[in-house]
């Protein structure tokens, strides 16, 4: 029976969660498993390994075959490097307390580089996190400003109304007395040919009156009788 050492899904969509697990290589990819041999959580960074290191060398020296990504994650977490000394050591090559301490050395010097890459993300988190702080005072003071300005520019128009509406006022009643006057005037302009000629039409009357009788004066008459004279 070929075994695979391969990776099963879990979690949920969009924030996969994986098993790394030993299983027959007809199986379905989140089937049924002989092994599960430990977890990756691909999530966060640097991604989370955690690994049963010698149950995977143990299904190594059996002949199951790692799938590429699993392969990756193996040689990572120093799998294929404890196969390769264990292989050295069946050969004589080295005894087991030499491949054990190159194996620790080999462990140590990961580790101190995975704790020096997680060093400079914080690093990098944290100048990220000023920066958005700095970017985030400079807008908050912007909109301060702006703020002001407008409430400046709002009270000036304010003040000046007074005295606009005092010229308006006086501009009004000067434009409204003019206004009567110039009607005045008008209206005496038109009166006044009116009466001249009512007072010219009565002065001829007259005129035509007194020539009248000085052309043609009554004459002198006796006094009538009463009817008993008759």
């Amino acid at each position: 029976m070929a075994v695979k050492i391969r990776l099963q899904r879990h979690g949920k969509k969009g924030k996969p969660f994986y098993w790394i697990v030993a299983a027959d290589a007809r199986a379905k990819r989140d089937g049924r498993y002989l092994q599960k041999l430990g977890t990756y959580n691909p999530n966060i960074n640097p991604a989370s390994i955690d690994l049963d290191l010698e149950e995977c060398v143990k299904w190594i020296q059996f002949g199951a075959q790692p799938t590429d990504t699993a392969r990756a994650i193996l040689s990572y977490k120093g799998v294929l490097l404890k196969n390769h000394l264990l292989n050295g050591v069946k050969k004589g090559a080295l005894t087991e307390e030499e491949a054990e301490e190159k194996f620790e050395a080999w462990i140590s010097e990961k580790q101190s580089s995975v704790d020096g890459k997680k060093a400079k993300l914080d690093k990098e988190s944290a100048d990220n996190k000023n920066k958005a702080l700095e970017l985030e005072k400079e807008a908050s003071e912007k909109r301060k400003l702006k703020a002001e300005q407008a409430l400046i520019e709002e009270e000036a128009p304010a003040e000046e109304t007074p005295a606009s509406s005092v010229g308006a006022s006086s501009a009004a009643g000067a434009s409204s007395s003019a206004g009567a006057s110039s009607a005045a005037g008008v209206s005496i302009s038109i009166c006044e040919p009116e009466e001249n000629e009512y007072v010219r039409d009565i002065e001829k009357l007259i005129k035509q009156k007194i020539e009248e009788v000085q052309n043609h004066p009554y004459p002198q008459t006796e006094k009538p009788m009463n009817a008993q004279q008759k």
